[in-house]
């Protein structure tokens, strides 16, 4: 069996860990009216439902993968999911909006570990092409998450109520506490793995934060995302408000979407060993520049409506799945030692700044649909012009992946 054949039950597995993070996010997203006529909350409150999530899960993602190198991987991942799976139960029986940030916030701290710690199993059991096909292979199973947690949302929301969604997160986590404790392989070993001496740690954390090339390659990941992130921290807008449609309606942002992740991730698993990294990021940036013009062209000349005001979202998240894994491999390769800290640096700048961008520029440009297609377009030419600065430092490196 080929190496791509035997990855597939991990990639599997570690999919469903990172799934955690789209299902805490996006599966309640329906839930915001229902909520603030429960707990009598304001608009402004119920976004900080989702920014204290997305805080707790920044910062803790500074820690997982540090964490991860002294202890070893499984423990990091088996240990957060038994703290989500008490924050999840919080959230369930929350009595007023207060307590439910601050079980948001510790469903936050333990969710990320399932994203930092995987990306480190990858490298450290794959390298070259075949790393690259299991982190496509783990987008692809990991694109399912975002298009099926809001409409399952919206199920449940329309069945049983807003509470019975943290139910449900619930039993999905006990069973991935069950999964990964059979099948979750410990990959660094014991000795291999980082002292956690407050010392050793700063000098470790300085070395990865002062690394110019370092903060190039984890900001590109974190522009692209944030350019369609501004449409999932926006979705009751831009579905209800903007395009008209109902509480039940959210497949048609969030299915496009992540039709398009997906379709990315198979192409770049195809064309990784066949093309190089390079060719692969100029081709994802190409198409996210295409997705973003389309879609200030639709929001110029065409009347708020689908599928017209999805289809753009979809081009440009394909071409964000084929940068996403060239640029990874990229960022964990220029510290071999400690790739789990690295991971955790990169996971902590991205969604820092995802929450900065929730509870800022995501409410000030659901205004309209161009102000949102503006957001993308800036995000994207922020991302893109980062690539060109590492290539332009980075030249000699990247020879050995030229065509």
């Amino acid at each position: 069996m080929n190496v791509a054949g035997r990855s597939w039950p991990l990639a599997a597995l570690l999919a469903a860990l990172a799934m955690l993070g789209p299902f805490s996010v996006d599966m309640y997203l329906p839930a915001f009216p229902a909520i603030g006529r429960e707990f009598a909350a304001s608009p402004i409150a119920l976004q900080q439902t989702l920014s204290a999530y997305l805080f707790g899960f920044a910062f803790m993602m500074l820690w997982h993968g540090a964490l991860s190198d002294a202890l070893g991987r499984r423990p990091i991942v088996i240990g957060s999911l038994a703290v989500y799976a008490l924050a999840t139960l919080g959230c369930a029986i929350a009595g007023n909006i207060e307590s439910l940030w601050l079980f948001r916030a510790v469903q936050g701290l333990s969710a990320g570990a399932g994203v930092v710690v995987g990306r480190a199993i990858v490298r450290d059991r794959f390298h070259g092409a075949d790393a690259q096909r299991v982190m496509s292979q783990i987008t692809l199973f990991f694109g399912v998450a975002p298009a099926v947690a809001p409409i399952l949302g919206g199920l449940i929301l329309n069945a049983l109520g807003w509470r019975a969604m943290f139910w449900v997160l619930l039993a999905l986590v006990l069973g991935l506490i069950v999964w990964a404790a059979k099948s979750l392989p410990e990959t660094l070993p014991k000795e291999a793995r980082q002292t956690l001496h407050p010392r050793a740690l700063a000098r470790n954390y300085r070395t990865v934060l002062l690394r110019i090339d370092f903060l190039l390659l984890a900001m590109i990941p974190a522009f692209n995302f944030c350019a369609f992130f501004l449409y999932i921290a926006s979705a009751p807008v831009f579905i209800i408000d903007l395009l008209r449609l109902s509480s039940l309606s959210f497949a048609w942002l969030f299915v496009p979407m992540i039709f398009g992740i997906m379709a990315g991730a198979t192409l770049s698993g195809r064309l990784a060993g066949r093309i190089s990294p390079l060719r692969q990021i100029r081709l994802g940036y190409a198409l996210m520049a295409a997705g973003s013009a389309v879609n200030l062209a639709v929001c110029g000349f065409l009347p708020p409506g689908v599928p017209w005001n999805v289809l753009p979202i979809t081009i440009f998240t394909m071409g964000s799945s084929l940068v996403m894994p060239s640029v990874t491999l990229f960022l964990l390769d220029l510290f071999p030692a400690f790739r789990g800290m690295a991971s955790s640096v990169q996971g902590f700048l991205q969604f820092t700044l995802s929450a900065v961008v929730a509870g800022t520029v995501a409410p000030f440009v659901s205004r309209s649909l161009t102000m949102l297609a503006l957001g993308m377009a800036g995000f994207t030419l922020a991302g893109f012009a980062l690539w060109l600065v590492y290539q332009r430092r980075a030249r000699t490196q990247l020879k050995g992946w030229q065509p």
